[in-house]
Formats: C-alpha cells, structure tokens, sequence
C-alpha cells in the first residue's frame, strides 16, 4: 500500500466523492476486510458494499489481498491501494487552475493556482516514476513562524525572496548540457488551526505563517 497516490482520471475521481465509497476507502485503508466484514461495519447490504468494491477496484482504487473460505463461500479481501488520495486538478482538465494567466505574489487565489499546479506536476512525475521503476528525486521544506507584526512579515517576505533569488542565480546553468529543469515553489500563508470544540478547521487570527519549499524532478526518462 502507497502512502498516498493522485487520482488523475476523472472517472476514478468520480467514484472516489461517492460518500459510501469513501467511507469503505477509509475502511480499508486502515485494514483489509471482505464485503460481509465491512457490511457490518457500514451498515449496507453485502450484494451493495460487493458492487461499491467493484466499482473501486475497476479504477484501481482497491485491490484483492488474499481470499478465505467461510461455510460454502469464498470470501474476497481486498484492501486499499492507498493509505490516503489526493484527486489531480488533470482530472477537472478543462477548469483546471493555471499559474499561468495572472501572476500576483500577493494573491491567495494566485497562491492556489500554484498549489494546484504542484498537485498536478507532481502526482504526474509519479506516475511516469513509477512506471519506468526509477527514483523520483523531490525535497519539501515545511516550518512555521510567528509573525510580531506586518511590518516583520513584510521584510520576512523580502528577505526571502532575496535569498531564494541568489541561489537560483547561483546555481541556475541555461547552457548545461544535460541538464535538469526544477520547478521551485515558495509560499508563506497564515496557518490553519483546528477547533477546540469539533475537527472542523478555521483559519487563524493570529499573526503567523507557513513557509514551504518544494522542488521535484523526475529521474525517469
């Protein structure tokens, strides 16, 4: 089982919202289990949770991990193929979010289109990783920083990007045969803090920030 994997096919992206079918992801990622298992558990009918299985398994989202006999039936147990999914803006092609039309440093839906972009670069990197059995070379930065003012904020941001700047120019080679293009992205946003009272989230008044770096590469052909 993967620790995550990007649902890129529309199709599969469809079954995967269906709330029935989610919750028997969430089953089974947590353990394998038969249909007449997870019937109890959810609360369904085996012939209904056998036909959400079929549907998950068609688009890969399942898979058969073994079978058992109990009395006259041959039990299936099938797991997911995941620990956990992200769907790939590829799979919404046509309204997917592009960097590309606007570029404002200081807007989140800017910020967004990029994550987006990230998503879908990297889930595709995977995938061609994957297939072709060779290492895919990334690295992400995550932290968090507590802000005494906009003013710090400000001259953090600055800063930053001064920085991250000097070492593109640094190491940035237009002429090196052989060479490897990486994307670099660098966000800072307030952080996401959950609720006392339920797991809903709610963003967070309090002057702070997150800063990440990804960089990814594919090392396949």
């Amino acid at each position: 089982m993967l620790d995550v994997t990007v649902i890129e096919d529309p199709a599969a992206a469809e079954v995967s919202l269906d709330p029935i079918r989610a919750r028997l992801l969430a089953e089974l990622a947590a353990e394998p289990a038969s249909a007449a298992m997870l019937a109890t558990r959810v609360g369904l009918a085996r012939q209904k949770v056998n036909y959400h299985l079929k549907a998950l398994e068609r688009h890969g989202l399942v898979e058969l991990v073994g079978e058992r006999r109990k009395g006259n039936v041959t039990e299936r147990l099938m797991r997911a193929t995941a620990a956990s999914y992200v769907i790939s803006p590829v799979a919404l092609a046509a309204v997917e979010p592009d960097p590309g039309r606007f570029r404002d440093q200081l807007s989140a839906r800017w910020l967004l289109a990029v994550a987006a972009r990230l998503v879908r670069d990297v889930g595709t990197l995977i995938t061609g990783a994957a297939k072709a059995r060779k290492r895919l070379a990334t690295y992400a930065l995550d932290g968090e920083v507590r802000f005494a003012s906009a003013a710090d904020r400000a001259a953090f941001v600055e800063e930053l990007t001064r920085g991250v700047g000097a070492l593109i120019a640094k190491y940035h080679d237009e002429t090196a045969e052989g060479g490897r293009d990486h994307r670099i992205v660098v966000a800072v946003h307030p952080t996401v803090k959950p609720r006392t009272t339920n797991a809903t989230a709610t963003t967070t008044t309090e002057p702070a920030a997150v800063a990440q770096r990804a960089v990814t590469a594919e090392e396949s052909p």
